[in-house]
């Protein structure tokens, strides 16, 4: 004879045993995925200009010879004609050399009045990276007019002219590429013109700004 007073019993504890898989069962079924290697280092993107990695074991990007080294890898793209790798080399060369040229103008901002010797070493560092910058933007110019993209190049040209001064050599040449774009329609320097030729920008110059 079944005995009916079990079955309250049986009853609770089957809803018992399902209330406690239901909640079980969300906490199996998340996954939860670890790196392969959690000390292994993040990827970075090539495309961001402020990232700035080294090289080679002795030396880093962030160096004169760094930007050298960028420079002279984009005048073998041109050489074969690939524009695309040329202008990628010469834009992280020109964002090199202004970002060193930055970097020695503060610091020679901070030296000025105490030991004029090092603000003066500083001070011919910032020229000569700026002068550098600069020639990288006037060879990207020209690599996006070999790309027919003269868009690309005057706003170059026209920043390198503010950063060097039009009577500078640089700048002349800049003003030159504008005039074969049709972009200005009067040469420079006209006939029996004679002007100086001031240094170029340091710090805040248009042609690259301060990052």
């Amino acid at each position: 004879m079944m005995n009916f007073a079990a079955i309250p019993l049986i009853r609770f504890s089957c809803l018992s045993l399902l209330a406690a898989l239901s909640l079980l069962s969300p906490v199996n079924a998340q996954v939860i995925k670890l790196p392969s290697n959690p000390n292994q280092a993040q990827p970075i993107n090539p495309d961001d200009p402020n990232n700035l990695r080294p090289t080679a074991p002795n030396g880093t990007l962030l160096s004169i010879e760094g930007g050298k080294r960028l420079m002279s890898e984009a005048s073998s793209a041109v050489g074969s004609q690939n524009y695309a790798t040329a202008a990628k080399k010469l834009q992280e060369a020109r964002q090199v050399f202004n970002q060193l040229s930055n970097f020695y103008q503060d610091l020679n901002s901070s030296f000025s009045g105490i030991d004029n010797r090092i603000s003066d070493s500083l001070r011919k560092k910032a020229l000569e990276t700026a002068q550098m910058r600069d020639e990288s933007t006037y060879q990207l110019a020209l690599v996006h007019r070999a790309q027919n993209q003269p868009e690309l190049a005057v706003p170059l040209l026209v920043q390198i002219i503010r950063s060097q001064n039009p009577t500078r050599e640089l700048g002349k040449k800049a003003y030159q590429q504008l005039l074969e774009l049709g972009f200005v329609d009067s040469p420079y320097p006209r006939t029996g013109s004679s002007s100086s030729s001031p240094s170029p920008r340091t710090g805040n110059s248009s042609s690259s700004p301060k990052k």
